[in-house]
């Protein structure tokens, strides 16, 4: 008699998730471990050429890393732990036992995919309340060259701004509305695609008609010439939002300051491609860990005399690294405006559901 209940008994739901989790955040601890070492070692130094930096700062920026490195590889730790508990029970025949019950493919795999919806929405709470202010801290930070920055919400890195022919460059970008300040602003003034000027100033504050430069050093390229100043007026009618809009990116906001960072660009008559993609992105990037399980189940199933767990195991491995390959190549063309945000986040993963899916019914017949 065929069994018609979705999930298997509750002893073996519970092993199989057990299976599942412990495997997933195993693989997860492993690599976030060797990667934060790898980059550490490659960033140490910098940190500490600063003076001032010591012991605090490298684990201060650790504690920023570690964060990044959760949300980017847990999908693919998703992967691994599945393909590393598929694999096992298929050598030890425990999937031959279960099928010998009466069990599917797709009961035996419910546990893990209901554990991933789970791990699936403790990421996305993850990503939106600690990764997020993690990442837009720790790149404000590297671009101030690792000197001491102070916490703030509204911080941005890197922002360049178009004046007519001249450009701007504001390594840092703190608050919103009318309470911007820019920090290490750089002015390349232009006449007919010339270099004619080059401006630096620590500072940088709205005035009147434009903004006030603070601690100003210039080079004239016409005459060779060098000089300091306690202030320069420049930028005029260079409003606050074009520094705050010049650089939206997605990783650095939640998903309500991204949503309203989209209607400001509308308002303002800016692209939005890239934009609208991130923002769908950052729902279904969390739910890639419900489609691991899937797409590693070609590992479980086949009998292990035949010799083909290990091959079996790659082609899931294979099959994984595809959609990795295929989701960053659609958010991509996203960005490039190819087609739709919303269609860039989510056709790779409805592509690969009906793969896994294909898969899965292929093997149970």
């Amino acid at each position: 008699m065929i069994n018609l209940d979705f999930l298997p008994s509750r002893q073996l739901g519970w092993y199989l998730t057990k299976l599942f989790v412990t495997r997933t955040l195993a693989v997860l601890v492993l690599l976030v471990i060797v990667l934060m070492a790898l980059d550490l070692l490659g960033e140490s130094g910098k940190i500490l050429r600063v003076e001032g930096n010591g012991e605090a700062e490298l684990w201060r920026y650790v504690s920023l890393r570690v964060p990044l490195l959760v949300q980017r590889f847990l999908p693919f730790s998703a992967l691994l732990g599945t393909l590393i508990a598929l694999a096992s029970l298929n050598q030890h025949s425990e999937v031959v036992a279960m099928k010998s019950a009466g069990l599917s493919a797709h009961q035996i795999l419910a546990p893990m995919l209901f554990a991933s919806v789970g791990l699936a929405a403790l990421a996305f709470a993850f990503n939106e309340a600690v990764a997020v202010d993690s990442n837009r801290t720790v790149n404000a930070w590297s671009d101030n060259d690792y000197e001491p920055l102070k916490a703030d919400s509204g911080v941005q890195s890197n922002v360049w701004v178009r004046s007519g022919n001249d450009f701007a460059q504001a390594k840092l970008v703190i608050g919103r509305g009318n309470n911007v300040r820019l920090r290490h602003v750089t002015l390349f003034e232009r006449e007919e695609n010339r270099l004619t000027r080059i401006v630096k100033a620590d500072s940088a504050v709205q005035a009147s008609e434009g903004w006030r430069l603070e601690n100003v050093s210039t080079y004239d390229a016409d005459m060779n010439f060098a000089r300091r100043l306690p202030t320069l007026d420049a930028l005029p009618g260079v409003t606050p939002d074009r520094f705050n809009l010049a650089k939206v990116r997605a990783d650095e906001k939640d998903v309500v300051d991204l949503k309203q960072s989209i209607a400001d660009l509308e308002a303002a008559g800016r692209p939005t491609d890239e934009v609208r993609a991130g923002y769908w992105h950052k729902f279904s990037g969390p739910l890639s860990v419900v489609l691991m399980p899937l797409l590693a189940a070609i590992a479980a199933f086949g009998l292990a005399r035949s010799g083909q767990v290990l091959l079996r195991a790659a082609a899931g491995m294979a099959l994984g690294f595809t959609y990795f390959v295929v989701d960053n190549l659609s958010l991509a063309l996203g960005n490039a405006g190819a087609y739709p945000g919303w269609l860039a986040a989510w056709a790779p993963l409805f592509l690969f559901f009906l793969i896994g899916e294909a898969i899965l019914i292929r093997s149970e017949e």
